[in-house]
């Protein structure tokens, strides 16, 4: 059974990779506004100048390695998918905490929205399948050669779980809907408020808040920011993504001079 759910989940592996890097090289050499590379994951962790050979560098990286678990049957091809995708998790992890406000950069620029619990579950998900076709010895070859109905049943699985946790399927959609990027889109300053209504951040700080009408709103490319007063003498500043249906809201509480009391807290995602 082992052997099989390892060799399931290597064509998802293969497809992944092969699809992240495509999108990885495509986005850097499509980059039609300066500066667009440094919301993407990849690019963040680098100098602003260094950010389009990062991205590169990372699609070739993940394409090389896509080719090689279908090419050479060597444990360095097999192990190489188990490093990346460990290493991804923490960069997720870590972005998630450090840079709420850029998004993976998993599949270039449609992997925009904010980094999610989503995300960083599917390069856990996906380093797990990592493990067991280095562990078992898969190769490309035993794909065909164990064909099998119970080899597509979990292969189905294995794709529907990580169809599940990739929040690039609501962006995608949003663009065929929408044909225009998220910062392009024209959202109602209302529909966005009625999002932060019913978030957790909202209800965490309500307490808080002096008034239920904001005294201030604005947006910045893909967030609309709003500005409550508190008691105190201070405000409540909450930012909230326009796009996708579980969006996420970050608040933050600042005194009336700009300085920030309290960090920038992430809240579950609604439903929009």
């Amino acid at each position: 059974m082992l052997s099989i759910i390892a060799t399931a989940g290597l064509p998802i592996l293969v497809v992944m990779l092969a699809l992240g890097g495509i999108a990885k090289v495509s986005t850097s050499g499509a980059e039609a506004t300066p500066g667009g590379l440094v919301r993407l994951g990849p690019a963040v962790l680098v100098p602003e100048r260094f950010t389009k050979p990062a991205m590169i560098f990372c699609g070739c990286a993940e394409i090389v390695q896509a080719v090689a678990l279908t090419t050479v049957d060597h444990p360095v091809a097999r192990w190489l998918p188990v490093a990346f995708f460990t290493v991804a998790t923490y960069v997720l992890m870590d972005l998630r905490r450090r840079r709420p406000d850029v998004g993976c950069g998993c599949f270039g620029d449609v992997s925009a929205t904010p980094v999610g619990l989503r995300a960083i579950l599917r390069a856990a998900a996906l380093a797990g399948m990592a493990v067991l076709v280095a562990l078992t010895e898969v190769t490309g070859a035993d794909v065909p050669a164990a064909w099998s109905w119970p080899l597509a049943c979990w292969i189905g699985g294995g794709a529907v779980l990580i169809l599940a946790l990739s929040p690039e399927l609501e962006e995608s959609v949003a663009r065929l809907r929408h044909r225009a990027p998220c910062e392009m889109r024209r959202l109602p300053p209302e529909r966005a408020l009625s999002r932060l209504r019913s978030s957790t951040a909202y209800r965490t700080y309500g307490g808080l808040l002096e008034s239920d009408e904001p005294d201030d709103t604005w947006r910045e490319l893909c967030w609309r920011f709003f500005v409550f007063p508190a008691r105190g003498g201070a405000d409540v500043v909450f930012a909230v993504y326009l796009s996708g249906r579980r969006p996420p809201v970050r608040a933050a509480v600042v005194s009336q001079d700009g300085t920030r009391l309290t960090s920038m807290r992430e809240s579950t995602p609604v439903s929009a």
